[in-house]
């Protein structure tokens, strides 16, 4: 379980297929390293990547290596990204942190599109082109995950949605890097998704 508050940047060290999948080495930002052994990334340990859930399998010194599968590599940006490329990170949320953002799976449902970016001085309003299955999920100031990023929903469409963007957020993560026509890994709010769900049968009688 994430909360959608990214802790640091990192940057594609290396990406190397093996058979079907991918392995991704990613060098770790010093803030997310840890000062004592209780705070070092371990393996096994679970770091969502642009908000996907992934595995640790080896760590030298400041390089996190995972794998990605064929399933995870069609439903997320993580193939498309090129060795240089800042991603996102957060590390799984210890039983004990305070919950910031929201309840995030680290299970993206899709991806989007920059659609339109509007300036007004260091702030940025971001419109993304969305799959009609994924609008539908989506609510005015619910809970929408964006690379990683916990992010209110301003406004939706049929087929887009919009998010407004402080400087500290464009600064911190992927999304001050973003242009039009990138894509960008989307989880919606798993409370809203299961009550959808629950409600199907109701609105389909």
């Amino acid at each position: 379980m994430f909360t959608g508050l990214v802790e640091g940047m990192g940057r594609i060290a290396a990406l190397t297929p093996e058979g079907p999948g991918l392995r991704l080495d990613v060098t770790a930002p010093t803030e997310m390293l840890g000062s004592g052994d209780a705070d070092r990334c371990r393996l096994g340990e679970s770091v969502a990547i642009n908000g996907c859930c992934l595995t640790v399998v080896a760590i030298d010194n400041d390089v996190w290596s995972f794998q990605a599968g064929t399933e995870t590599l069609s439903k997320t940006n993580l193939g498309q990204l090129q060795v240089g490329d800042p991603v996102n990170l957060e590390r799984a949320l210890p039983a004990n942190a305070r919950l910031g953002g929201h309840f995030v799976q680290g299970h993206v449902d899709g991806v989007g599109a920059v659609h339109g970016i509007h300036r007004d001085g260091d702030w940025i309003t971001m419109t993304f082109r969305v799959p009609e299955t994924l609008a539908a999920q989506m609510v005015p100031k619910g809970s929408i995950t964006v690379d990683g990023v916990s992010l209110t929903v301003v406004t939706v469409t049929a087929t887009t949605f919009s998010i407004a963007l402080i400087p500290h957020t464009l600064a911190v993560t992927t999304l001050g890097v973003r242009k039009l026509g990138d894509c960008v890994n989307l989880e919606t709010d798993i409370l809203g998704k299961y009550v959808r769900q629950f409600m199907l049968p109701l609105t389909t009688a």
